[in-house]
């Protein structure tokens, strides 16, 4: 059984990997549909407003310091190398890390930054608006599932 600071790093990245998983299943589940169900101005001046406010320390605090907690948690498991855990925690820890984290930087945050160089009423923005809507949640569902079975594989490593 995991014990001691390990324990409490495990259970802080069950808590994290979970609530960055609640917050793109909601993306995923309602608020994209809601913002593709508007006219494409208003959706786009809508995402960007999202997009804008998602970097704000209340949300980054979470997921960065998730990915953080992730790095942490699978550098000591490979280091440490535990008798109790080890292939969980090492599966959390890339989940996040890449699925997550990973899928973030390199296919959900290009789409944040192209739709916000685009002037919401523009015919560019309107064109931009169903593709962007279609690959961003497509591509959040990668997280969201990502971040769920870090938060799973944690949860099994504790038991």
């Amino acid at each position: 059984m995991i014990d001691g600071p390990y324990l409490w790093l495990t259970v802080l990245g069950v808590l994290g990997t979970g609530l960055v998983a609640g917050v793109f299943c909601g993306f995923s589940t309602f608020v994209m549909r809601g913002l593709a169900a508007l006219p494409p101005a208003q959706g786009v001046a809508a995402m960007n407003a999202i997009n804008v406010t998602a970097v704000m320390p209340a949300f980054m605090v979470v997921f960065v310091g998730s990915a953080v907690l992730c790095a942490v948690l699978g550098v000591v498991t490979f280091v440490l190398w535990p008798d109790d855990g080890k292939v969980e925690l090492l599966v959390g820890s890339v989940l996040y890390l890449f699925g997550s984290f990973g899928v973030t930087m390199v296919a959900n945050v290009p789409r944040n930054e192209a739709l916000l160089r685009l002037d919401p009423g523009t015919p560019e923005a309107a064109a931009y608006w169903p593709s962007y809507v279609r690959e961003w949640t497509m591509w959040n569902h990668v997280r969201t599932v990502a971040s769920a079975g870090a938060a799973v594989a944690y949860v099994l490593a504790l038991t």
